[in-house]
């Protein structure tokens, strides 16, 4: 970062007291002040945006749907006896893909 830059222009940005303390004492930890922190965090995080995640979390909850209504018929006798531990197994990495895919762009 050019140390000369004229910084003319003001951002203003509203943070809880918490926050606030929070972004001070990791200002200070890396020996900068609030400002270059700041910025330097702001310009050199790489933040990742997730597509649209609705539909694939529509069919997440389709797919819930599904299994309850099986177990539900498993509990009154409808079914003697099924193994659903792949589809277990395939819910739940489908939902820690979608956890991970969403989530991504929060992890600084």
């Amino acid at each position: 970062m050019p140390e000369n830059r004229k910084r003319n222009v003001t951002l203003t940005i509203r943070v809880t007291p918490g926050e606030k303390d929070a972004i001070l004492r990791k200002a200070k930890q890396a020996d900068m002040n609030l400002t270059d922190y700041l910025v330097t965090a702001a310009l050199s995080t790489q933040i990742f945006v997730a597509e649209d995640l609705k539909p694939a979390l529509t069919e997440l909850k389709r797919i819930g749907n599904n299994l309850n209504q099986i177990a539900t018929k498993i509990n009154v006798g409808a079914f003697k006896s099924y193994n659903f531990s792949e589809v277990i197994q395939c819910q739940s990495r489908l939902y820690e893909e979608l956890v991970r895919i969403g989530g991504k762009g929060w992890q600084l």
